[in-house]
This record gives C-alpha cells, structure tokens and sequence, in this order.
C-alpha cells in the first residue's frame, strides 16, 4: 500500500497503540443546502487492520466529494455488507434544523448515529471541530474525511444516504430539481423558490428562504 493510502490510517494506528481497539469516524452531509435533513453517520473498523491494513476493496475511500457517485454507491454497499465494519446512519429533518439551528441539528445528528453503535467506540475522529455535547473522548480532524479512513467512510455513508433522500422528495415535489442540486442554493433551485415559494423540506431559517417568506408576510 502506498504512503498515500497508509497514513489514511494514521490517526487510528495511534490509537490502537494505545489499546483503543474501538475507535469511530464520524461526519455528515447536507449542512448547506437550503432543503432537506442534514444526515450523519459513524463507522468502526476492525482493529486486527492495523496489522493487514484496510480490506483492498475499500483502499481507494477517500472524502465523498472527491468520488464519483458510482464510486460512493460501490462503497456504500460494501460498508454496509462487510461483517466486520459496523456502521450507523442518524438523519434530521428540516423542520428541526428550523428549530434548533444546523450546527446543533448537525451534532445531534452525530450523536444519535454514535448512540447507535453496539458496543459503543472508545474514541471518536470528527470531520472539522470538536463537538461539545458527545460523551466520548474525540479528536476533531479539519478536512478529515480526506485524512481519516473512519471518517472517508462515514461521510460516503451519509452523503449517499441524503442524496437518495433528496430523490425521493424530487418524486414528491419535482419543480425544484431536487434531483440535480440535492437541495443545494443553485441558480435552478433559487429560480424554483422565487416561482414556487417554500415547500415542507425548505429550511425556512435559511436565507434567502427567511427573506423571501418575510417579504411575502
């Protein structure tokens, strides 16, 4: 394995020096769209791969933006298949990021998919800075999801979560282009706002959505 792909692990090499064999990477997607819910999710990886190094199907996982979507479609199911790889996946909706705001709709997001995780991780790599509410000790990794092998695969994980989400609302509501923007503040999606207004998925704290709706009442 190359240098490249070796330090991917660097961070949980560490730690499994340490005898911290549970170890979970943890990121999210959707934080700036203005539709949708934002989606976490949190991966662990066996510990006996410190000594193989990464199953060689999985060598080539890196950050989710900087794979094609068959490339994160392939990971997605391999993850998720693999029986050594336990995985979790926690989602929010839009009308709770309204309420609480992204970041603490983002945390919590994190948190629930760590809750999920039987028996819970040791030790936790965050994508980007620390989260003050999880309960378990964490390293924050700015641009982790490049960094992190944990991390690379939590955040396929939730990308492609949200975006076959966001397909389903382009079957509900097709006049914004869900489809093409996942939601995302694009010159389609803020034409369809203009000419449609707000739809249930809308994040009506966001602007220009907040904005609009407040010229509009």
């Amino acid at each position: 394995m190359s240098a490249k792909f070796s330090n991917r692990f660097e961070f949980e090499r560490a730690l499994w020096r340490q005898n911290v064999y549970l170890i979970a990477g943890v990121d999210e997607a959707g934080r700036g769209p203005l539709a949708g819910p934002v989606v976490a999710a949190a991966v662990i990886f066996p510990s006996a791969w410190n000594e193989s190094g990464i199953d060689e199907r999985l060598r080539d996982l890196n950050d989710s933006k900087q794979l094609t979507e068959a490339q994160r479609e392939n990971f997605f199911a391999i993850l998720n298949a693999h029986p050594e790889i336990r995985c979790a996946i926690a989602v929010v909706d839009a009308e709770t990021i309204d309420r609480i705001n992204i970041l603490q709709a983002t945390h919590r997001a994190m948190n629930e998919a760590l809750a999920q995780l039987s028996p819970p991780p040791q030790h936790v790599l965050v994508d980007g800075r620390p989260v003050k509410t999880m309960r378990f000790p964490q390293t924050a990794l700015v641009k982790g999801d490049a960094k992190s092998y944990s991390i690379a695969a939590a955040s396929v994980l939730a990308k492609v979560t949200r975006d076959r989400m966001m397909l389903e609302f382009h079957e509900q509501f097709p006049q914004y282009g869900f489809a093409e923007h996942k939601g995302y503040g694009t010159p389609q999606h803020l034409t369809a706002i203009a000419k449609f207004g707000a739809c249930p998925i809308h994040r009506r704290s966001f602007a220009p959505i907040r904005i609009k709706e407040r010229e509009l009442f």
